[in-house]
């Protein structure tokens, strides 16, 4: 059940970003586009974002300390949580304030044929960083639905990186369209909706992915393969008669905490009663490496 979580997805989408993110800014000061501004303000926050997720998948490697004995795993729900403000003040916010700015103070409709052929050519990269995204996170689901398995993933990076790239693709196509028929109307006013839906689409995801990371931050169980895992773990040993009662919380990507109430075969002694628990530790981490801490209490079943 353990995974790679590698960064390659995020280096990914960055350089997608950086490079969508200049042809969009050269063409909203072309075409004087309030739809391409607000692009062009969403591929730069999304460059922004995916550089705190980086920040966020360093600091949830350091070592445990005496300050922090369980390691720094939730930095990366605090930092992905930060993302999701971002993205709805610095994407969502903005893009529908210039829509109302726009649709106030219209402006005459100038040459779109570069804004959208930029806009295409953006399209084309953010849906191959999607399709890329979707193929990673096929590899993890492992056969869950797609959404449920969004829901429930603790890997908040990928999931992150999916929202944005695919708000990114939604707000392209909601560009295009509104560009094109304000170029076909002459009527700025489309180019104003369209920044609007833009700002709306960003908010919808932005709240999407707080909603889900704030459940990691306050601390939410592992999935429950891990669970299973311990009961059956337990189940080979003979000295351990039963589980009582078990506590599993995710601490980070691939770091889960466990705490255990379980019941021993009558007659042992608390040397024997240790080495069960420690042989039943070892066989566990060899089927769940992500159990990096567990803590065993021995106990007798209450009437």
């Amino acid at each position: 059940m353990a995974e790679d979580h590698s960064t390659s997805h995020i280096i990914q989408s960055l350089m997608v970003n950086l490079i969508i993110a200049a042809a969009k800014g050269v063409a909203a000061l072309l075409s004087g586009s309030g739809s391409m501004l607000a692009e062009t303000l969403h591929s730069f926050a999304d460059c922004g974002n995916q550089l705190l997720l980086l920040l966020g998948v360093k600091k949830s490697r350091h070592a445990p300390t005496a300050a922090h004995p369980l390691g720094y795993g939730r930095a990366l729900y605090f930092w992905s949580f930060m993302v999701a403000l971002l993205l709805f003040t610095g994407g969502g916010v903005f893009s529908i304030y210039e829509s109302i700015h726009k649709l106030g103070h219209p402006e005459p409709v100038g040459d779109m044929r570069l804004a959208l052929a930029i806009l295409g050519f953006s399209l084309v990269l953010e849906g191959w960083a999607t399709l890329k995204n979707v193929q990673e996170l096929n590899k993890r689901r492992k056969g869950r639905p797609f959404f449920r398995f969004l829901s429930d993933s603790k890997d908040s990076d990928l999931v992150v990186v999916f929202g944005e790239n695919a708000a990114a693709v939604l707000g392209l196509g909601i560009a295009l369209l509104a560009i094109t028929l304000a170029a076909l109307t002459g009527d700025g006013s489309w180019d104003a909706i369209g920044s609007l839906f833009i700002g709306v689409v960003l908010i919808g995801v932005a709240i999407f992915l707080a909603i889900e990371v704030k459940s990691l931050i306050i601390g939410e169980a592992a999935d429950p393969e891990i669970a299973a895992a311990v009961t059956t773990t337990a189940a080979e040993d003979p000295r351990l008669t039963r589980v009582l009662h078990m506590i599993t919380i995710q601490q980070g990507p691939a770091e889960v905490l466990l705490i255990m109430k379980a019941s021993f075969a009558p007659g042992l002694s608390v040397e024997d009663v240790a080495r069960a628990i420690n042989d039943f530790e070892d066989r566990l981490r060899g089927r769940c490496p992500e159990v990096r801490w567990s803590f065993i209490e021995p106990d007798v079943p209450r009437s």
